[in-house]
């Protein structure tokens, strides 16, 4: 057994080896040295070799998924060991034969497809990257819903396109991996090198021609070298990984990148588009909007948040789609109570398609195809968008799939087809009398015996069953005579006589006795058999019940939108080709519902406009103001009228943005050695570098990792190149007041500010948006709210306002007026109150309780007080 093990071991040395063994999956040697450190179990061992212990340790075959899904966090990738047959089948080789076992499945990142092992609202993506003479291609599949996509992209795009598709898995030509780990390690993509050959474009345009069965894949589209290279690549790691077993994949569809909004990675980051800075959906955009009921509506919606729309055609068929939502609440509900029925029809269709579903993925496309006709018949005489008209198309033709599968499933499945068990009584002759043998062989044992006994006129006759003989007719010795003459000895024949009684069989019995015994075991293959052509009837039908799933998606994610945008008084973007941002009472979507579930107060609401008058606001005031909030609700609200959703704003008028820029926030890359600043400079130049006429630009407080002059100066340059280079609209904000007056001399920048008011020396913060500039930055009233000693609050109003004197009456004076303040003149902490005596006002109100009072008790206490107070 342990040369067998080696032998597949040394075919796979990259990957842990899980070695069937009956019931359990056993791992040796280094193998189960590190799977018991990374599962957490205990580690044995089991023979020897070549002198020392080889250690051992298992996982139940039944529990094997919880445990696959740790080891590929982890980084881990197993090779999956079966049993190709049964211990006695490989007995009659020989005594010490050892029963045939390979590798069935390489179990990797990108090639997931068990339900407990997927994030059901999130794409699990594979994708390749290729390069062919200086052009390159990104191809992309998620074998658990069959999507297949390809880009033929610059590479310098390959960053912003991995992190807009975040795939699990990325397959690069050997060679290759070692300048794109970087990369791949700061978006958590496993990287997976496969030889060159694989990227051949020759062989990659046959693979492809196989898989779906064309002479030519012109049909799909002109496809350049580069992407056939990257698809053939994509479908050659999948016969690798799946034993040939290749996943039901959807023609492949080219996107063009002009067609959608390109979004950089910093961007996606700083704006928490679909993940939060602090990880998960909670705080991002999508997990404050999704509003879907199904798990193809929710990765729909994460399709759109990833890659708006730069069409305006396309935005404006989804805005109307979901306008019908909006404006018939009532139908809308009807509609989201039927799609909450509705199964994952996707990944129920790609596990089928490759030997790794069960019963419950035939129920999940009954049902799922049901809900779609149920569907179908409800809207047939809505009128509706022409988006939702088609999607409703797709829901059709599925009566007859649908008749056969309701008839011959049950309702509630096993999980497994080797439970049995989810056929349906009456669906199957031969299944039914199998099932009644095995379930009621005492009922039929019982029926032969009277019929026995009526036969022989005997009624002490009985049917027994010991495990020597079987069944047999047993008869007191008394009646043996009877049975051993003619005619009943030639029905029943004579097995064994005892002291007391005469054992007999008969010809129904034993084959009864074969039946009975064989009975389990027979109903199961006929329910294996009956699987195996269901399943091929729901594959014969594979491209149409994709259509109906993107369909069911469709309607979800529309109606979807529609009711957040009524529930959250939303309004419908104009959106045209224009170059303004127009937004009126605007609002950020994840931090207004933040404060309604925190303190339950509203959002102020700001205007922005760009693109008429001006096309860069140079936004100034305090930090804690809200300055970036009002940077990222602009990008946001742009984002989602291009994705073709209601907006949050009283109104909106958005011009296509082309580009979508962003950099808020202050981190560090120190792993790759670059400061704060670094990673701030780093990221503005690529935004001043790429930046079109038709780019939407926010930034927030450049230059401030430096000297004061130093980040003046980089701000100053920068605000001018966004205005006389990229000619962008933008957003800016700063603490730099000196740069307001850049507006007197750059004529489509204007000044705008986030307004406060100073109260006893504190600051409240209004957080309304106007235009103009801001006087002072507050930051000492800012770091008194913050809780600094009050000491040191008052020791930095006195270096401020000696710092403000100095710049007020010139340079060397304010450095005299610096080098004359004591070094270490801090103010000392005031001493500690002396609490005074309560006085008898207060006295009398601490024993007042403001809930008990009348109006006209209120009244008079508030005269019994004044007098008080007039004595004293």
């Amino acid at each position: 057994m342990m040369a067998q093990y080696l032998e597949i071991k040394g075919r796979y040395p990259n990957a842990m080896l899980f070695y069937r063994m009956g019931d359990f999956y056993e791992l040796f040697f280094h193998d189960a040295e590190e799977a018991a450190v990374a599962l957490d179990i205990a580690l044995t061992k089991r023979g020897k070799h070549e002198g020392d212990d080889i250690p051992m340790c298992g996982v139940p075959v039944h529990a094997a998924e919880g445990y696959l899904l740790t080891l590929i966090r982890k980084g881990f990738r197993v090779a999956v060991c079966e049993q190709l047959e049964s211990p006695a089948e490989a007995k009659k080789r020989g005594a010490k034969s050892v029963v045939k076992r390979d590798v069935v499945r390489l179990v990797t990142p990108g090639t997931l497809t068990e339900e407990s092992l997927l994030e059901a609202r999130r794409h699990n993506y594979l994708a390749s990257f290729s390069n062919v003479r200086g052009e390159s291609a990104l191809a992309w599949v998620d074998i658990s819903t069959g999507a297949f996509h390809v880009s033929l992209i610059p590479e310098v795009r390959l960053g912003p396109e991995l992190a807009r598709l975040m795939p699990s898995e990325l397959i690069v030509a050997e060679g290759e991996d070692r300048a794109l780990g970087e990369m791949t390690d700061e978006f958590g993509i496993a990287l997976s090198p496969l030889g060159r050959a694989a990227f051949d474009s020759t062989g990659g345009q046959k693979r492809l021609c196989d898989l779906f069965s064309v002479g030519t894949l012109e049909a799909y589209g002109n496809f350049t070298r580069a992407e056939v290279a990257a698809m053939g690549a994509v479908v050659e790691y999948l016969e690798i990984t799946q034993k040939g077993k290749l996943p039901l994949l959807h023609p492949p569809q080219r996107e063009a990148q002009a067609r959608v909004l390109q979004i950089d990675a910093a961007t996606r980051r700083n704006l928490e588009l679909t993940h939060a800075l602090s990880g998960g959906r909670a705080g991002s955009l999508i997990g404050a909007i999704d509003r879907t009921v199904t798990a193809a509506g929710g990765r729909l919606l994460e399709r759109r948040i990833s890659s708006p729309s730069r069409q305006i055609e396309v935005i404006q068929s989804r805005l109307e789609a979901v306008s019908f939502g909006f404006e018939n609440s009532g139908f809308s509900n009807q509609i989201r109570s039927m799609l909450r029925r509705v199964p994952d029809l996707d990944r129920a269709l790609s596990r089928l398609s490759i030997d790794r579903g069960g019963p419950r993925d035939l129920t999940s496309v009954r049902n799922a195809l049901a809900q779609a006709g149920d569907l179908a018949d409800f809207t047939h005489d809505h009128d509706m968008s022409d988006l939702l008209k088609t999607a409703a198309q797709g829901l059709l033709g599925h009566e007859d799939l649908v008749y056969l599968l309701d008839e011959a499933l049950v309702d509630e499945p096993p999980l497994l087809v080797r439970d049995g068990g989810f056929i349906a009584p009456g669906y199957h002759e031969e299944l039914d009398e199998a099932r009644k043998l095995r379930d009621e062989g005492r009922a039929v044992i019982a029926a032969m015996q009277q019929e026995y006994a009526g036969l022989t006129g005997i009624q002490s006759l009985k049917v027994k069953h010991n495990n020597v003989l079987g069944y047999f007719v047993e008869v007191t010795a008394t009646h043996a005579e009877k049975m051993l003459s003619e005619p009943l000895s030639e029905t029943f024949k004579h097995r064994q006589t005892t002291a007391n009684q005469v054992r007999f069989t008969t010809l129904p019995l034993s084959e009864m006795e074969t039946r009975i015994l064989n009975a389990g075991g027979q109903a199961l293959e006929i329910e294996k058999r009956l699987y195996s052509s269901l399943k091929d009837a729901i594959l014969e039908s594979a491209a149409e019940i994709s259509q109906t799933a993107r369909a069911l998606a469709e309607f979800d994610l529309s109606i979807a939108l529609g009711e957040l945008a009524r529930n959250e008084s939303w309004c419908c973007p104009k959106v045209d080709q224009s170059r303004v941002l127009h937004i009126e009472g605007g609002r950020h979507p994840v931090v207004e519902q933040a404060l309604k579930a925190q303190s339950g107060e509203p959002f102020i609401a700001n205007d922005s406009h760009l693109g008429e008058d001006s096309d860069i606001w140079l936004l100034t005031g305090p930090n804690m103001a809200g300055k970036s909030t009002f940077l990222r609700q602009n990008a946001l609200i742009a984002l989602l009228a291009q994705i073709g959703s209601f907006v949050p704003a009283k109104s909106a008028h958005i011009g296509i943005v082309s580009q979508l820029f962003s950099r808020v926030g202050a981190s560090d890359d120190l792993a790759r050695g670059r400061s704060t600043f670094m990673v701030e400079m780093v990221e503005t130049a690529a935004i001043l570098s790429q930046a079109d006429d038709h780019a939407l630009v926010i930034l927030d407080e450049i230059g401030r990792g430096t000297a004061t002059y130093d980040g003046l100066s980089i701000a100053w340059a920068t605000l001018e190149h966004l205005h006389e280079s990229n000619k962008c609209r933008a957003l800016f904000a700063t603490h730099y007041h000196e740069l307001t007056k850049l507006s007197e001399k750059l004529d489509r920048v204007d000044n705008a500010t986030v307004t406060v008011k100073e109260h006893n020396g504190d600051v409240i913060f209004l957080h309304e948006v106007r235009r103009g500039a801001a006087d002072r930055s507050y930051g000492v009233q800012v770091a008194k709210l913050a809780g600094l000693p009050a000491s040191v609050v008052e020791r930095a109003r006195v270096v401020l306002d000696a710092l403000e004197k100095g710049e007020r009456e010139g340079g060397n004076k304010r450095d005299t007026l610096i080098d004359d303040l004591p070094l270490f003149s801090a103010v000392p902490p005031p001493p500690p109150k002396i609490h005074a005596a309560d006085s008898r006002v207060e006295i009398r109100l601490a024993d007042i309780l403001p809930d008990d009072l009348t109006p006209k008790q209120a009244l008079e206490l508030i005269y019994e007080l004044k007098g008080i107070a007039d004595d004293d």
